[in-house]
């Protein structure tokens, strides 16, 4: 027998010890739902608290309808980390019913998330984990992400690969892929999970729910596990997904109705300001591309729909070329590995697998720098791609001096924005979550990381940033032309591009689902949910109401 080093016996000890966990369930979990379960499924936050609360709807119906889901979504995505199910249905010690550490909060408050089944997949520390069991949430599992929380596909040596709900081909997204596919299976009412860089945008995307990442303090991040602790000049935040739109608004209103900033000293007391948009005449600013990779035709055609669907509304719709989005994800970029990767790939062990994406970025960031200028040049004189040879030649460790100085120009960056937004007098900008589709299993190393620019940017300017599932891929309309590999569009791409288009094949893709990314400035959470659903009440208006596939 060959010898096994301690990291693998680990991954073997906890997969054995979760499906100690999923075989220690009752028969019951595992049986499809019935109607009763169907019914609790389909009650929307508000109404499963309120039934909940009035004692109508037991703590063990919740976890029995939603513990099937669950089950079934493992099994068809592997999805879960961890199961909880049969401590959730253990009655709390009356004498500390949250078993929480925050000693200022009144145990009396009431419970808004009363009986709802929302995880993170962190550890009962985080503030967001004690507000959540004070506010009356159920932890039931926790979801599979991947090493150091970065990556385009949800896969590690502890788990296994997380595939999408759609099309088990395909990837579920990260860094909270296992959320995402959760979600999608109606295993959970709410996940939270961290975004840098679109980790629950992109999962939300892929898997055809919705997800709001807010600007730094909104929402309680302090105590989770972030992919590069103390990084402040572009900071990790939790964020919250869902699988309606109304769920996502009613938990934010709830969780800041909580008081965060009395978990969270990081968090800005700043109270729920409700908002209509209903009736309101707004001015959407469209980003069709980003500079380095053009939206495929799917995620155009999901954008195009939208577009059309407001201006049928009476909303103005109009073109917005914003900032150089290549030169704020190339400063992005340096900030959050200008230690040379060491905050990231320090805790890692030492036959740990890591995303291809980020064996990728570990190699570059340990080539000698006058290497990595000599590739700058040469692929500037014979590709003539600029925004790839401009993150070659500047991706290595910063002196303290050089950090300070990206700041100010992640700074100087955000004011562009800003001053290019009010110019216009937009109330929104819209853009692709990302270039394509859910991506093949396997294949983010050809697609890599910048490819996840356009949601990126947005967590470089602190804006708010919401995703909603619009379409699906269509194998007709959104195939590439026949000779598009030997057209001009084609050749006239940079690498970085290339490599995203190679894996996209609206054939595989058919049947995945298609998001938008709905953005408003910093601190307009109430305004940014309220956006989303005048796209959603858009589109329903325009009879492309977005059906989501039962699991």
């Amino acid at each position: 027998m060959f010898f096994q080093s301690q990291h693998r016996r680990d991954c073997a000890a906890k997969q054995e010890e979760r499906q100690r966990k999923l075989d220690g369930l009752p028969s019951s979990f595992f049986e499809t739902c019935t109607e009763t379960d169907n019914k609790v499924l389909d009650l929307s936050l508000s109404e499963l608290v309120q039934r909940h609360t009035a004692g109508s709807l037991s703590t063990a119906s919740i976890l029995n309808a939603y513990g099937k889901k669950a089950v079934s979504a493992q099994k068809a995505t592997n999805c879960l980390a961890e199961v909880m199910i049969q401590e959730a249905l253990v009655p709390k010690d009356l004498a500390s019913p949250t078993g929480s550490d925050c000693t200022d909060v009144p145990e009396q408050r009431p419970k808004p998330l009363s009986g709802v089944p929302a995880n993170h997949p962190v550890s009962s520390s985080s503030a967001i984990v004690r507000l959540l069991h004070d506010a009356g949430a159920i932890t039931h599992v926790k979801t599979t992400v991947p090493p150091g929380l970065f990556g385009l596909e949800t896969s590690s040596d502890l788990f296994g690969r997380t595939s999408n709900p759609y099309n088990n081909k395909f990837s579920s997204g990260a860094s909270t892929g296992g959320g995402g596919a959760l979600l999608a299976c109606r295993g959970s009412v709410i996940e939270v999970g961290t975004d840098l860089g679109g980790s629950t945008r992109l999962p939300a995307h892929f898997c055809g729910i919705y997800a709001m990442r807010s600007s730094i303090g909104r929402f309680p991040s302090q105590g989770t596990l972030p992919p590069i602790p103390g990084l402040e000049s572009l900071a990790t935040i939790s964020a919250p997904m869902s699988r309606r739109l109304e769920d996502l608004e009613e938990f934010w209103k709830r969780v800041v109705e909580m008081r965060p900033w009395e978990y969270d000293t990081t968090c800005v007391p700043l109270p729920w300001r409700p908002i209509n948009l209903s009736k309101t005449k707004l001015k959407f600013g469209v980003v069709w591309e980003d500079g380095i990779i053009s939206p495929s035709p799917a995620c155009r055609r999901a954008l195009e729909w939208v577009c059309d669907a407001l201006e049928k509304q009476g909303h103005e719709v109009v073109d917005f070329s914003p900032p150089s989005i290549p030169e704020g994800l190339n400063v992005g970029f340096q900030l959050c590995f200008g230690d040379g990767g060491a905050g990231f790939f320090g805790p890692l062990r030492k036959d740990e697998k890591l995303d291809p994406v980020m064996v990728a970025i570990r190699s570059l960031s340990g080539m000698p720098l006058w290497l990595k200028k000599f590739l700058a040049m040469v692929t500037r004189k014979f590709t003539g791609d600029e925004v790839w040879a401009s993150m070659l030649e500047k991706f290595h460790p910063k002196t303290p001096a050089e950090e300070r100085a990206l700041v100010l120009s992640r700074d100087e960056h955000r004011e562009r924005w800003y001053q290019a937004w009010e110019y216009e007098g937009l109330d929104f900008v819209l853009t692709v979550p990302h270039a394509l589709p859910a991506i093949p299993a396997g294949t983010a190393e050809k697609v890599t990381l910048v490819s996840a620019s356009y949601s990126m940017i947005f967590n470089i300017l602190d804006f708010v940033a919401g995703v909603l599932p619009v379409s699906f891929v269509d194998r007709e309309s959104d195939a590439l032309p026949k000779d598009f590999m030997q057209s001009d569009d084609y050749k006239n791409m940079g690498l970085i591009s290339k490599g995203a288009y190679s894996v996209y094949d609206a054939d595989a893709m058919h049947g995945l689902p298609l998001g938008v990314q709905v953005v408003g400035r910093r601190f307009e959470e109430e305004k940014v949910l309220q956006g989303m659903k005048v796209v959603e009440d858009a589109l329903e208006g325009s009879g492309r109401k977005f059906i989501p596939r039962e699991f």
